[in-house]
């Protein structure tokens, strides 16, 4: 918040009274990271084309992405939000579980582009535990000083994945 109110000039109360307070702010920010970091990456498993492969380029634009910032990096604002703040918000806790079903939804069309003889029930609980996987490496990716262990941990993990589903 101090980088903020230097930045703008504005004052603390100034700021959470445009957005009604610190939660409606803290809000609103999710909402603008949705649209402007997750929907650009989301993109690649959303697409009606999407395959193994487009999840393989999800995974890639998010670790080059990292690496490009600097690993170390501060994670991912829904990640940190799911860890920090959803257990005691639910306001918060349904953004998450929206969030999260979205990426599963890319997924498991992925995976059913992929593999068309998997049932949808199938598709579903791999999409599932991808899901969990994604969050897992975004936690991983806060303390990393670099994205090799990133990138491992994708390969062999599709590896996995793939070889569980023929």
């Amino acid at each position: 918040m101090d980088d903020l109110v230097k930045a703008t000039g504005v004052s603390r109360h100034g700021i959470y009274a445009t957005f009604g307070g610190k939660k409606a702010m803290f809000l609103a920010c999710f909402d603008q990271y949705q649209q402007q970091v997750v929907t650009p990456a989301f993109e690649v498993v959303e697409a009606p084309s999407a395959d193994l492969k487009s999840v393989a380029e999800y995974f890639e634009r998010q670790i080059s992405a990292g690496e490009a910032a600097g690993l170390p990096g501060p994670g991912c604002f829904v990640a940190n939000s799911a860890a920090e703040l959803a257990p005691s918000d639910p306001d918060v806790m349904l953004l998450v579980k929206r969030h999260n079903d979205r990426l599963k939804r890319g997924f498991a069309g992925a995976l059913t582009a992929s593999m068309p003889s998997i049932d949808e029930g199938k598709a579903s609980n791999l999409a599932e535990v991808l899901v969990i996987f994604t969050n897992g490496l975004w936690t991983l990716s806060r303390s990393v000083s670099s994205a090799d262990p990133l990138r491992r941990a994708v390969r062999n993990f599709l590896h996995l994945l793939s070889d569980n589903t023929k």
